[in-house]
């Protein structure tokens, strides 16, 4: 693939994660996407077969995106970190995400009566590093699993609780706050 066309394919994807944010996926247009890069209705069919595989296209970009901030927070993380502290640097840096990318929002939280499984596979691999991480701590916990699926309910709802609040300006998206953040979230493991 050229250097356009990638670029082309990248514009087309940005545009698509726009429109699902305007119209969601029952009312996303290919039509809309290609006027908004300003080319013609036939374009997007050059990088994508339907638009289902441009809307799967979407997921995966995301999903790409996150994977490597998640990676770049792993490797930042000091050698003597343990899963515990990881998660909460995960945490931290998924909210950043969510703030940083508003856009991208839209993706993450996708609920149409038009996704079908594979939209829902595609999803689902977005958690996949922490989920695994946090099936690691749980299994060196000792804790009951009702229990701790009580704490990751506690655990996932501040962190959503906090986009959620910044974004209605409850509360001042700075590092400060990010500070209180990492305080509760920690604090939410401390039985081990």
């Amino acid at each position: 693939m050229t250097e356009k066309n990638a670029n082309l394919r990248e514009s087309l994807i940005l545009a698509g994660i726009a429109e699902v944010n305007t119209h969601g996926v029952s009312g996303f247009s290919i039509r809309r996407v290609a006027e908004s890069c300003g080319v013609s209705c036939a374009a997007p069919y050059r990088h994508f077969a339907n638009k289902r595989d441009l809307i799967a296209a979407i997921i995966d970009y995301v999903n790409d995106q996150w994977a490597q901030r998640q990676e770049e927070v792993l490797a930042a993380c000091p050698a003597d970190y343990g899963l515990r502290q990881k998660i909460i640097e995960i945490s931290l840096s998924y909210i950043r995400f969510l703030m940083e990318k508003p856009h991208y929002r839209a993706v993450l939280m996708l609920k149409d009566e038009a996704f079908d499984n594979l939209y829902h596979k595609k999803r689902t691999q977005f958690r996949s590093l922490s989920q695994s991480m946090e099936a690691q701590l749980f299994a060196t916990s000792g804790l009951p699993a009702d229990v701790w699926k009580r704490k990751l309910m506690v655990f996932r709802s501040l962190i959503f609780g906090a986009v959620f609040l910044f974004d209605a300006g409850e509360f001042e998206y700075n590092d400060t706050t990010m500070e209180y953040l990492r305080f509760t979230l920690d604090r939410e493991f401390n039985i081990f």
